[in-house]
């Protein structure tokens, strides 16, 4: 059984997706990591990519030619500067010179050396394929897949997928009816029983020090989202309102950095309005960071990222004002868990599901961590992610102009709210009574995501991508 770590739901890297940005940039080091190995790099004399699928009708919208090229410079999406990313790439355009791995510098053509080819490859939506080139005449050629979430697979290990997470835990899950057996069994909670698979991967210290770096990149997003105003990039000229909406709310209480921010946001009004506002705030200042190739957590995906920190940000500030690490821990690893049962029984590409794969399953993982934070049983915890779900079932994904921004950061707001509103409606529930259950939900989005037609599934040719038009913008 695939065994998937909450370091797998949860990374750290760069917006505005994780299935056409992070996945494609991780893509590109494999490669370079590959024509290393093979001590090839001193004797290149071209490298060309070629994007299909879904990375080609949407790839440029969602920087999938900045991220190609930023991994075969040898950036790493979780360390470098993003704010020098514009800065690396006009140089590459300017001077059509690629610096691959830092080490050679090649003759490279932004629109000649990277092309979009509409073509579908048979495995996944997302394909790519790089093509190097040696002086010598000979090509070294490899295909990747990025099938969501950051996740990578290559051509010829896709059967296989991640070999690194065919590891042994003690509760190997697929179904939520497995993890409630395991649940019930050792007397454990959900977050109990990630926490002892998660052992066999790291040692306690390790498994703490990367959870709180995962919230503190989390915070942070939040933080210089709602502290950033102006416009997206992109064309469309959508005008930030993280700013505005925070300034509003804040009400001239004094902070100083992201910590007394939080203590200065629980004194201030917690009307059921301000409360609605308070989580649209969080959740769109995360994608808003996002979407101007900010540093994110995908959470499990690039365009759903600010629904787990939304409501994580509301525990903290409205629910708990005593809450520390331990709760932010005990939410992440539920979370990761719910996102791990979405990933092996359906999907989290919008390429292969739609929206419903994306924002349906981050609700439905953030529904599950705060249950269990406010004290729901297993079952409820399931319950939470089942009702998360269910209503947002056929959720299409279709981003105008192919970038990451309508309707994909509203829909982070309405994400979080719809987890909170689950979460509630879990605790309200007899789990015996339920009609259905969260396997027969992850079946049903799978099912759903295969009728779907491919118009919907983030390839910008269908729905508000052709309803809308750019000149309306």
């Amino acid at each position: 059984m695939e065994c998937i770590s909450v370091f797998d739901m949860l990374k750290i890297g760069v917006g505005p997706s994780s299935s056409h940005t992070l996945g494609p940039w991780r893509a590109a080091e494999s490669f370079l990591n590959e024509l290393r190995s093979k001590q090839a790099i001193s004797s290149l004399q071209s490298i060309q990519i070629d994007l299909y699928g879904s990375l080609c009708l949407t790839g440029k919208g969602h920087a999938t030619d900045i991220a190609v090229v930023m991994g075969l410079a040898g950036e790493d999406p979780e360390q470098c500067q993003t704010q020098a990313i514009h800065q690396r790439i006009d140089r590459v355009k300017r001077e059509k010179v690629l610096s691959l791995g830092g080490q050679t510098e090649l003759p490279f053509s932004w629109d000649d050396d990277i092309l979009f080819i509409r073509d579908f490859l048979p495995y996944h939506a997302n394909g790519l394929r790089f093509r190097a080139r040696l002086q010598s005449g000979e090509e070294i050629a490899e295909t990747y897949y990025s099938i969501g979430g950051g996740f990578v697979v290559q051509e010829e290990n896709k059967s296989t997928e991640n070999e690194e997470l065919k590891n042994t835990f003690p509760f190997p899950i697929l179904k939520a009816d497995e993890a409630l057996a395991y649940c019930e069994r050792e007397k454990k909670s959900l977050a109990e029983l990630v926490w002892e698979n998660e052992l066999t991967l790291r040692s306690a210290e390790e498994i703490d020090a990367g959870l709180q770096r995962i919230w503190d990149c989390m915070l942070a997003c939040v933080y210089e989202g709602c502290h950033t105003k102006g416009t997206l990039p992109g064309g469309l000229f959508v005008k930030r309102r993280a700013f505005d909406m925070h300034r509003n709310l804040m009400e001239e209480e004094p902070y100083q950095d992201p910590e007394s921010w939080i203590a200065a946001i629980r004194k201030t009004r917690v009307r059921f309005r301000q409360i609605l506002k308070w989580v649209s705030c969080f959740a769109l200042s995360v994608n808003e960071v996002n979407a101007s190739l900010g540093r994110v957590v995908t959470a499990p995906t690039n365009g759903s990222a600010g629904v787990i920190p939304a409501v994580l940000m509301y525990y903290l500030v409205i629910e708990n004002h005593k809450a520390n690490f331990e709760h932010i821990k005990t939410f992440l690893l539920v979370a990761g868990e719910i996102g791990s049962i979405f990933k092996k029984g359906a999907t989290i590409s919008a390429a292969m599901g739609g929206c419903q794969a994306e924002i349906g399953v981050s609700s439905a993982m953030a529904a599950a961590g705060l249950t269990q934070l406010l004290g729901g049983t297993p079952e409820q915890v399931m319950v939470a992610a089942e009702i998360a779900m269910e209503h947002h079932l056929g959720l299409t994904c279709d981003p105008i102009g192919g970038l990451v921004q309508i309707p994909c950061i509203e829909r982070n707001s309405m994400g979080a709210i719809k987890a909170i509103n689950a979460a509630e409606l879990a605790l309200e529930t007899d789990p015996t009574s339920t009609k259905v259950p969260l396997d027969k939900v992850v079946n049903t989005m799978w099912e759903t995501a295969k009728d779907m037609n491919s118009k919907y599934k983030e390839t910008s040719e269908g729905g508000l991508a052709v309803g809308v038009f750019l000149s309306d913008c």
